[in-house]
């Protein structure tokens, strides 16, 4: 198996909707993700992907949606209320934004239909959340 991974960066602010300690509070992160793709074959180059389409379809996306705004669990209705409040970019996910869930969502619903048409499968998501943590999620 070859694989060709793009490496991403963002900023974010969110919070961990009913967490026991301190990221219950409105804080930011400086994420970097790892976006590692697969297809069956090489194209007519030796690519798996061009890198440059990686960070166009995935690096656009999360510059739409998630970089310098706010991440939000939609039942965290007080969270949603201030962030709208303030008029910043909120982006709501179902499930609360921990480094996990975000790179499932990432992996399960995003890439699949932003590679659609491209022969290549996004198979690994890496998400830094800090320098010291970050969630793997794979699905080959």
């Amino acid at each position: 198996m070859i694989t060709a991974t793009r490496r991403i960066q963002f900023c974010s602010g969110h919070r961990v909707f009913n967490h026991e300690s301190k990221c219950r509070n409105i804080h930011g992160h400086n994420y970097v993700a790892f976006i590692t793709s697969e297809a069956d074959e090489l194209d007519d180059l030796g690519r798996v992907i061009d890198f440059s389409v990686l960070k166009q379809k995935v690096g656009g996306w999360i510059d739409e949606n998630w970089d310098h705004g706010f991440i939000a669990f939609k039942d965290d209705l007080k969270a949603v209320e201030i962030i709208k409040d303030i008029g910043t970019r909120l982006y709501l996910m179902d499930q609360n934004p921990t480094a996990e869930n975000m790179a499932l969502h990432l992996l399960n619903d995003i890439c699949p239909v932003l590679m659609q048409g491209t022969g290549v499968k996004i198979t690994k998501i890496t998400l830094w959340e800090t320098e010291n943590v970050y969630a793997e999620v794979c699905n080959n």
